[in-house]
C-alpha cells in the first residue's frame, strides 16, 4: 500500500525485482503486461494508474483493493453461498467480455487475481500472462495456473478466447465447491480428468448452476458460450439484479 504525495490517493505498489526480471528472462513479457494492462478501463477489472522502475526493481502502481485476494475470501469462508458466487462471476464475466471485446486474452483467471474492493465488488487483476490476438488468429502457449488449464492448452493445441470461458467455468465450481474441480494428488492425474473434462458435483449444487459450469466445461472449445451469451444465463440472472 502506498498514497500519492500530491493526490493522497491510495494505490497498490506490485514490485517486481530486476534480478527476477533478468534471471527469468520476464522483459517482453513485463513489457506486454504493462502494455495490455494499462490500456484497459472497466468496473471490473483494477486499474493500472502507471510504473517506474530504478536499478533495484519495476513498480506498477495499481488500484487498492482494500479487501485483498478473494482466494483468501474463499480460504476463510471455505466455499461460498451461490448467490455470493454468481455475483462474483458475474462481475469476472463482464470484465472478461470486455477484455476479449479488445482482442485481450487474460489465461489465469483463478481466486488469486481475482481483488475485493471495499464495497465487496471483484475486479480482474494480474494480466502478467494475458495477450493480445488478431481476428482469427490463435496462440499454442502453455500457461497459467494447472487445475485451471483448458484442454487445448494441455493437449498443445491452438487455442482462442474459449480458454478464458473455461477457467471461468472452474472458477465457478471453485467458489461454491471449495475446491477446483480437476484438482488431484498427482499433476498426471490433473491433466487426464482435464483432457476427458470429467465432472462431478456434490449434491449441495444446483442444478441451474451444473448447468451453468458444464457449459463452460466443454471439452470443445467452439461449444462453450461466449462472455455475451454467458451474462444471460439464468443462474447469473437469478442472483445478479443489474441488467445487461
Amino acid at each position: 500500500m502506498a498514497r500519492e504525495r500530491t493526490s493522497k490517493k491510495i494505490v497498490a505498489i506490485k514490485v517486481i525485482y530486476q534480478k527476477e526480471i533478468k534471471s527469468k528472462n520476464l522483459i517482453t513479457q513485463l513489457k506486454r503486461e504493462v502494455e495490455i494492462h494499462s490500456r484497459l478501463r472497466h468496473e471490473n477489472v483494477v486499474r493500472m494508474e502507471g510504473y517506474f522502475y530504478d536499478a533495484q526493481a519495476v513498480y506498477l502502481v495499481l488500484e487498492y483493493a482494500h479487501k485483498g485476494e478473494l482466494y483468501k475470501v474463499l480460504q476463510a469462508q471455505g466455499r461460498l453461498a451461490e448467490s455470493q458466487a454468481a455475483k462474483h462471476v458475474m462481475e469476472v464475466a463482464r470484465a472478461l467480455r470486455y477484455c476479449h471485446s479488445k482482442g485481450v486474452i487474460h489465461r489465469d483467471i483463478k481466486p488469486e487475481n481475482l481483488l475485493v474492493m471495499e464495497d465487496g465488488t471483484v475486479k480482474l487483476g494480474d494480466f502478467g500472462w494475458a495477450v493480445v490476438i488478431e481476428e482469427d488468429t490463435r496462440r499454442q502457449t502453455l500457461c497459467g495456473t494447472l487445475d485451471y488449464l483448458p484442454p487445448e492448452m494441455v493437449m498443445e493445441q491452438e487455442y482462442g478466447p474459449e480458454v478464458d470461458a473455461w477457467s471461468l467455468g472452474v472458477l465457478a465450481y471453485e467458489l461454491i465447491v471449495g475446491y477446483p474441480c480437476f484438482e488431484t494428488q498427482s499433476n498426471e492425474a490433473t491433466f487426464t480428468k482435464i483432457t476427458t473434462a470429467e465432472l462431478q458435483f456434490p449434491s449441495h449444487v444446483s442444478q441451474e448452476a451444473q448447468s451453468f459450469i458444464s457449459s463452460l466445461l466443454h471439452k470443445d472449445p467452439s461449444k462453450r458460450p461466449t462472455m455475451n451469451q454467458l451474462v444471460v444465463h439464468p443462474w447469473l440472472a437469478r442472483h445478479n439484479t443489474t441488467t445487461e
